[in-house]
């Protein structure tokens, strides 16, 4: 009866998108689910809309001794940190996002009994002993010039439309084979930045999800050129940022000029090579018409129209879960979404973004270093934790826009695909015609 209870318990609140992350960590394949099961975390997106479901959730398969030690994590957020008591246990519901940190954590298998021998900080009872860590180096960004976008319409100015070629066309190969599209999609990325020349990270020590304290000193980001905000498609993208309130289940208030950016955002990438070749790729497959002002509209409903998350109608859109990050307030508070560089960079440059480290891959020999775009990361907003993210650093915002709306309409939920030098897990969740969350996963 418990089992069957538990089964319900799991069924009604969903268990998607965390679950995703999370398993990553545990070293499970995707390929090995079930289509009932791909089936039925589709269909727990009707929770996603009513508010019980999130993408920051706890997967009951770690079993209590996993619990308690995420429960010492979680609690470096809370205020008793800081006055050295200790909050009551308390469980912890599973939601719809405990996919997408299964997912991810399924990067980062560990040897729990070799990993608590190597831990000389802890005291025995398994809390971790509060300490200062070194202060981090804030940047400043200039953002004046983006006000601009907030003007009427008809005073907007755009780049010129790429020049057209062949190649923004699909070939019958990537018609059958999504992985070669979204690869055409890397290809076509002219505006992905170098690491080295355009910005370096520091990406500090590795860590195993579970495992409590800053593996990181520094920030992230040690520099990036400021003049790649000045590229239109990134400044328009970054305007876009701070017209969300983060907290789930607070309802948006967009105003007009807040619609104008949008519609002026998706303007500007429509003269991109990647949203060119999308656009091309969706008439092939006849999900779109031979028409580029409704195409962009398409675009611009699938991104920014709102839906309900957290209890509440018009509370969040694919674009703020996406892109900007959210933050649960059931509960635990835990972020959810959260998956762009752009914004951690620009959060991180305010002092709002703590980075903690990179998620140890699971097989040996294929960790990251300064030069890696696809990074799996721990880190604090605004004192919250989001214990395992990930994300695809320095690719332009036309890239990532292309890459998550192929997967939405013509992909799965899993979508094996190559980017480049990387094998990549991008998974895509539905509600009904509206994108949920879309995030890249190593699949090393």
């Amino acid at each position: 009866m418990e089992g069957l209870v538990k089964g319900l318990i799991n069924a009604v609140l969903g268990g998607d998108e965390d679950n995703a992350e999370r398993r990553e960590g545990q070293g499970h394949h995707p390929q090995s689910q079930s289509h009932d099961v791909e089936q039925q975390s589709r269909s727990s997106w009707a929770q996603v809309v009513s508010g019980d479901n999130d993408d920051e959730g706890y997967s009951r398969d770690h079993g209590r001794n996993e619990y308690n030690r995420q429960e010492g994590n979680y609690g470096r957020n809370e205020a008793w940190e800081s006055s050295g008591s200790r909050p009551a246990m308390r469980p912890q519901k599973a939601t719809w996002q405990d996919n997408e940190r299964n997912d991810e954590r399924r990067q980062g298998n560990y040897d729990q009994s070799q990993w608590n021998q190597q831990q000389g900080g802890e005291s025995k009872d398994g809390w971790e002993t509060v300490h200062k860590k070194p202060s981090k180096r804030h940047q400043k960004v200039h953002m004046d010039h983006w006000d601009n976008y907030k003007r009427p319409p008809e005073e907007q100015t755009y780049s010129n439309e790429v020049e057209y070629r062949s190649h923004m066309e699909p070939s019958e190969e990537e018609l059958r084979d999504l992985s070669k599209a979204c690869n055409k999609l890397w290809e076509l990325d002219l505006n992905r930045l170098t690491p080295g020349k355009d910005y370096e990270i520091d990406i500090g020590e590795g860590k195993k999800v579970y495992q409590k304290g800053d593996c990181a000193e520094g920030s992230l980001f040690s520099w990036v050129n400021e003049d790649i905000f000045k590229r239109p498609t990134f400044s328009r993208f970054c305007s876009l940022l701070d017209n969300y309130n983060p907290h789930e289940g607070y309802k948006e208030n967009v105003t007009s000029q807040e619609k104008q950016e949008q519609t002026a955002f998706i303007e500007e990438i429509s003269r991109t090579a990647p949203i060119k070749y999308l656009y091309n790729y969706l008439i092939s497959k006849g999900i779109v018409s031979h028409n580029y002002e409704e195409f962009k509209r398409v675009m611009t409903s699938l991104w920014f129209d709102l839906y309900n998350r957290g209890g509440t109608h018009g509370s969040s859109s694919a674009f703020e879960h996406v892109f900007v990050g959210e933050i649960k307030q059931r509960g635990e508070q835990e972020v959810s979404g959260f998956h762009n560089w752009l914004q951690f960079y620009l959060e991180e440059a305010k002092g709002r973004v703590d980075y903690q480290g990179y998620i140890l891959p699971r097989r040996h020999g294929q960790f990251p270093d300064s030069e890696t775009q696809l990074l799996t990361i721990q880190f604090e907003w605004n004192g919250v934790l989001k214990s395992v993210s990930s994300c695809l650093v320095g690719v332009s915002p036309e890239f990532e826009v292309a890459l998550y709306t192929l997967c939405f309409f013509v992909g799965g939920e899993d979508n094996q695909v190559e980017l480049g030098p990387y094998p990549v897990n991008v998974k895509c969740y539905r509600l009904g015609n509206k994108l949920g969350s879309a995030f890249p996963i190593a699949d090393s």
